[in-house]
């Protein structure tokens, strides 16, 4: 950008955004956001996705960070549209995912009670945020821009900056503002003889287990060299499902109520637990009486569960040299055990994968699904059944997968596979959802034709929230209020301009998954499934 007195606050905000390397920006356009959207358009390295809510365009923010690592930006207008981002946000946040959200304010002169579009955006983002504020005066812009690019990088978390429509417009020189910059690697390791201390009660113990976790989607390679190195077990968190194929003969599968009990019986087994950038969730489920040594990059989070030894890191640089401390063992009867627990939790797999179920059972979708899909592909999962019959049916190779973890958040996966989408576009990337998650954000698919986008709408069309209705009967209510009226979501999917298969008898789902994944545009496989899961 050439400094001259055309030059505006939007064009160097635009331009700033370009030299941090973000490159996807999703929103909608409008009054007090125009000059920055104008600004965008005029460059060749920054596109604009224009959603069909604003909602969507934080969730695809959030899933391109997960699936990626690298920052996404959302960019709306003031008051509602601002506020539309809230629960996509709030996602990011719970998850962790680094963020910016930038956001028209109207003119300065309008700010307070009775603007039209007018809200406290300060006020309102303050509880999502890793740093939050509105550009007052021209001379900041850039340099809050960076910083707030800073914290959502470092802090792991959302970013939010309003930005007046007029102070948008107004001109600035490059020459003239300060910026602030950011670490291009936060490698953290632990100080002093922390790792000598993590080694020895590694090396003390006779059956120890790793449980792997988001936070070592990096380390997959170095957890696998630890388990070889002292014979131990991998399971893993939902979250971490697939960090290493499940095929491997280290991996036994994810720990808690939605894997299987071969993983909870080797957990409850062992004599010490080495969890490597775990969260913690109710939902994980670990025992506290078991020591436990921790490695996490999180501070907050070491000691939220009891532990025998700590170090403080990230997973991907902690792990290499603990692996060269730990004594070898001899491991043959540890794969046997292994071998035997895989071989059993598959046996029953394969019995719940009924092919001649009608309507379709979920066990039987997941097993084509992972039969049919490319080792490659990158997967979006909902909330909901469809979420929890890919968590303990669904067979991980070298795929990537995102989810809404810690908000499980419904509508998650329509938006999360656009983010996939544009991120890898060679890449056959699958959203598997719900009827119900998806009918709260089925405009999306507009957006997919729009831009091009091919990819894989799997629908279990179960015609009601059935994890409510599951929640509803454990808790001894009737079933109530869970029933969905649906479409023929494969016909939308043609009225849209993409394509779709609606799917009623097992033996045409391989063909039906096959015929999306070679399709050139948005294919939707609206599959009738049954929503009962046992019984």
């Amino acid at each position: 950008m050439t400094n001259s007195e055309s030059t505006t606050v939007a064009d160097l905000m635009a331009a700033e955004l370009a030299a941090w390397g973000i490159r996807l920006i999703f929103g909608m356009p409008g009054e007090s956001s125009l000059p920055l959207v104008d600004a965008i358009r005029r460059r060749d390295d920054l596109r604009y996705i224009v959603v069909r809510h604003e909602e969507t365009a934080a969730m695809a923010a959030s899933a391109y960070n997960k699936l990626t690592g690298g920052v996404a930006v959302c960019l709306t207008i003031a008051g509602p549209g601002a506020t539309n981002l809230a629960t996509g946000l709030y996602d990011a946040k719970e998850d962790r995912a680094s963020v910016l959200a930038l956001n028209g304010q109207v003119k300065t002169q309008y700010v307070g009670p009775g603007g039209f579009q007018e809200i406290d955006q300060d006020a309102f983002f303050r509880p999502v945020t890793v740093f939050n504020n509105t550009i007052s005066d021209r001379s900041t812009a850039v340099e809050l821009l960076t910083r707030a690019l800073r914290h959502a990088i470092i802090d792991h978390g959302v970013a939010q900056l309003s930005v007046p429509s007029d102070i948008q417009k107004e001109s600035l020189s490059a020459s003239s503002c300060r910026r602030e910059a950011c670490l291009s690697d936060g490698a953290i390791v632990p100080a002093g003889d922390a790792a000598r201390r993590a080694a020895e009660v590694i090396d003390r113990a006779e059956r120890p287990v790793i449980v792997a976790g988001w936070g070592a989607m990096k380390a997959a390679g170095y957890v696998l060299d630890l388990a070889r190195k002292i014979g131990a077990p991998i399971v893993t968190t939902f979250r971490a499902k697939g960090i290493i194929p499940e095929d491997n003969e280290w991996v036994i599968g994810i720990h808690g109520h939605i894997g299987p009990p071969q993983a909870a019986e080797a957990v409850k087994d062992a004599d010490l637990l080495i969890t490597c950038g775990v969260g913690f969730s109710q939902y994980t489920g670990l025992p506290r009486d078991i020591p436990t040594v921790q490695v996490e990059i999180d501070p907050l989070r070491i000691g939220r569960h009891p532990f025998a030894a700590a170090l403080w890191g990230s997973v991907e640089h902690v792990l290499p040299d603990l692996v060269r401390r730990v004594r070898e063992r001899e491991s043959g009867a540890v794969l046997q055990r292994i071998a035997g627990m895989k071989r059993e939790w598959a046996e029953t797999l394969d019995r719940e994968a009924d092919p001649d179920a009608v309507p379709l059972r979920p066990p039987y979708i997941m097993k084509i699904l992972s039969e049919t899909l490319p080792e490659d592909a990158v997967i979006t999962i909902d909330v909901g059944e469809n979420g929890w019959w890919f968590g303990r049916n669904f067979r991980m190779k070298n795929q990537r997968f995102a989810m809404s973890g810690y908000l499980g958040t419904m509508g998650f996966g329509l938006p999360g596979a656009i983010a996939g989408k544009l991120a890898y576009p060679d890449r056959t990337v699958v959203c598997i959802t719900g009827d119900g998650g998806f009918a709260m954000v089925m405009g999306e698919l507009l957006t997919a034709v729009k831009y091009n986008l091919p990819m894989v709408v799997v629908v279990l069309n179960n015609h009601e929230l059935a994890m409510i209705t599951q929640e509803q009967k454990e808790a001894h209510y009737p079933p109530y209020a869970t029933d969905l009226l649906n479409p023929d979501f494969a016909a939308y999917a043609g009225l849209c301009g993409g394509a779709g298969r609606r799917v009623t008898r097992p033996a045409d789902l391989r063909g039906a998954l096959t015929e999306a994944i070679e399709a050139d545009r948005p294919f939707v496989v609206d599959i009738e499934t049954d929503p009962k899961r046992f019984e």
